[in-house]
């Protein structure tokens, strides 16, 4: 049976997804999704630029397939937010934030009066187009919608207590990559100062009983942030599954590419 975020986090579970845009068409969440094991995924709307359609069907082959799934956005506008959630997504998580009133503002465009100042509107999905009277939908969405934060700038770095303290931030994400060349140190993603910086956010999360995630770079990476607090860690994207697959065909028939 399916479970959203939320609820997985919620028991300290550990909450397993994966990342598609680039190729992320209906088959390839059906395949994630027959594979078995993964809760959900987030969708790369940052650095893919698809459009509300494309989220639609995304979310779509998520419900079949008993996914919880986030919408990963540049925070340049409170349309993307809200068009995230009536699309049918169930959370969003805002890339590049650069200090703790930025994170506020993601937080305010994501909910409803009178936590934030979202536009009511009951014609989306997540308002069963209609079927869910205006309060009940209000009430539901802000007690229900999932908002992650990135960590990966050093203002959100230096943030990151204020920022797991937000009411309404459901959980901190840690990307690696963009972290370590913040702190100077490129492509260095187990550098110790990128590693001090995910502890400085796996104590904050602690602190004020927030989860965190990650995009490890390898097993071993994963399992270090497990034992950090980490629990929601993303096993790869639609291109690695897709370059993993190419490789090992090759592998297997490697006497014919030589």
């Amino acid at each position: 049976m399916s479970r959203r975020f939320k609820e997985i986090l919620a028991k300290n579970d550990l909450c397993r997804v994966f990342q598609c845009g680039r190729i992320g068409t209906p088959p390839v969440i059906d395949l994630y999704g027959l594979a078995g094991g993964f809760d959900g995924f987030w969708y790369d709307q940052e650095h893919c630029g698809l459009t509300y359609k494309e989220m639609e069907v995304a979310a779509l082959a998520a419900r079949a397939n008993g996914f919880d799934c986030m919408v990963r956005l540049a925070p340049t506008g409170y349309s993307i937010v809200t068009q995230s959630y009536e699309a049918g997504f169930g959370g969003v998580m805002a890339a590049r934030i650069e200090s703790l009133a930025q994170a506020e503002q993601v937080v305010d465009w994501a909910k409803f009066a009178p936590r934030g100042s979202r536009g009511m509107n009951t014609s989306g999905r997540d308002a069963h187009y209609t079927h869910i009277p205006q309060l009940e939908f209000a009430e539901k969405a802000n007690r229900e919608h999932f908002v992650a934060i990135q960590i990966e700038m050093l203002g959100a770095l230096n943030d990151a207590d204020a920022i797991a303290a937000i009411d309404g931030v459901d959980l901190l994400f840690v990307g690696p990559a963009d972290l370590s060349q913040s702190l100077g140190v490129q492509g260095e993603r187990n550098h110790p100062k990128v590693w001090e910086g995910m502890e400085a956010v796996a104590k904050a999360c602690k602190k004020h009983g927030k989860h965190w995630g990650v995009v490890p770079v390898d097993p071993a990476y994963a399992q270090r942030c497990y034992d950090l607090g980490c629990r929601m860690i993303t096993f790869g994207n639609d291109i690695f599954a897709m370059k993993a697959g190419i490789t090992a065909v090759k592998g297997n028939y490697s006497k014919l590419f030589a």
